[in-house]
């Protein structure tokens, strides 16, 4: 109660703090009877096998289905095709504001995608992605703005300064894992970011770039509505683009090798993967992603400023990885647009939705660390069983 005092039980009004008890008091019970409940839950199941546990039953099948869902292409093709249909023709149900936030959740599932790639399938933790995803979006604004350049050519543009920009990152970094590669890619953010502020004469500073074009559709001229329409179904196809060529990616001689260095470095290295090649790989990968998310950002938004790249834009894409599961590409996607699309849904709740979110977020690590949809296992058979199998 004491900490959260001050966010919830505290708000200024014409420059007079005005207090609410009665929200931190009912925070405070609510707290009281979980903690009841979860110390009782602990209790009870502590000399009796956890398998018979209300949690692990549910986890189970919850496993269960994710498995179907990865392990099975016909059920996955048919999720698919249902979400496809449904994404389809949700700008004809909707109004903007929601196909908007929608297209904000299908870049989100690019940008998790793309993360992805270097954390969940290569294994290396990155915490400023969100540097990246700046520079795509910078590059398409100060190419429009100095040089004129429009959206279809600054595209690939800024995918192949973004992939320079990750390999500028990959080099000094190529000998350190862990928590150093962690700090050292948090720092890269950072830099960025400042960079970005700093240089204002040719970045605008913190005033950011405004009146960016958004992609024009055979040289017509769109309306707002049709404009934003147009932004989504271009947000969608490169979500989907994307989720197809990693997909594609995990099961190539590049993705087997990233998913070894992911498990063993030595051991890796050892049967022949050059590790210094495969982890530039990783970072020009994931990066190159990023910078196509940039652009389409700076295109959908039609303004751009460096409050749009912070090291907490990184944590929300790192979290996303990590809630669907790491090395997933379903689950990556899904979590994408839960965790876009629920804090917009959960407006109505706009004082405690934050303290629910953060909820969720707990119960999920604490009963589904795995993630949401863990990547299927890859079963090996050795050959003389495999050709039983096939007599």
């Amino acid at each position: 109660m004491i900490l959260v005092f001050p966010i919830v039980g505290i708000r200024i009004i014409k420059r007079a703090p005005e207090f609410f008890y009665d929200r931190v008091l009912v925070i405070g019970a609510i707290t009281f009877v979980l903690a009841v409940l979860w110390s009782w839950y602990f209790e009870v199941y502590k000399d009796r096998d956890l398998s018979k546990g209300i949690s692990s039953q549910v986890s189970r099948k919850f496993s269960a289905l994710s498995e179907k869902i990865t392990n099975d292409k016909n059920t996955a093709l048919k999720l698919i095709l249902v979400l496809f249909i449904v994404f389809m023709i949700l700008p004809v149900f909707t109004s903007m504001y929601q196909t908007t936030v929608y297209s904000l959740a299908f870049l989100y599932v690019m940008l998790a995608l793309g993360l992805n790639i270097v954390v969940g399938i290569a294994g290396q933790l990155v915490l400023g992605y969100a540097a990246f995803y700046a520079v795509g979006a910078y590059t398409y604004a100060l190419l429009n703005q100095y040089l004129g350049l429009g959206f279809w050519t600054c595209l690939p543009i800024a995918g192949f300064i973004t992939v320079i920009a990750g390999l500028l990152l990959a080099f000094p970094v190529l000998r350190l894992r862990g928590d150093y590669l962690a700090i050292v890619t948090l720092g890269f953010g950072e830099i960025v970011r400042l960079l970005l502020i700093n240089w204002a004469n040719f970045t605008g500073g913190n005033r950011g770039i405004a009146n960016i074009p958004r992609p024009g559709l055979f040289g017509l001229e769109l309306s707002p509505e049709a404009s934003t329409i147009y932004i989504y179904y271009l947000c969608l196809f490169a979500a989907i683009i994307t989720i197809i060529i990693v997909a594609r990616l995990i099961n190539s001689r590049v993705g087997l090798a990233l998913q070894a260095l992911r498990e063993d470095e030595i051991a890796s290295e050892a049967m022949g993967i050059d590790l210094r090649k495969i982890k530039l790989s990783a970072f020009a990968l994931g990066s190159c992603w990023a910078g196509f998310a940039g652009v389409l950002f700076a295109a959908r938004n039609s303004y751009i400023n460096p409050t749009s790249f912070t090291f907490m834009d990184s944590a929300m894409i790192l979290s996303m990885v990590v809630l669907g599961g790491m090395g997933s590409i379903v689950g990556v996607a899904l979590a994408a647009l839960v965790l876009t699309l629920l804090p917009e849904y959960l407006r109505a709740f706009s004082e405690y939705r934050m303290l629910i979110f953060g909820l969720l977020m707990v119960t999920m690590m604490v009963f589904r660390p795995q993630g949401i949809i863990p990547p299927a296992k890859r079963k090996y058979y050795p050959t003389a069983l495999q050709n039983e199998e096939n007599s």
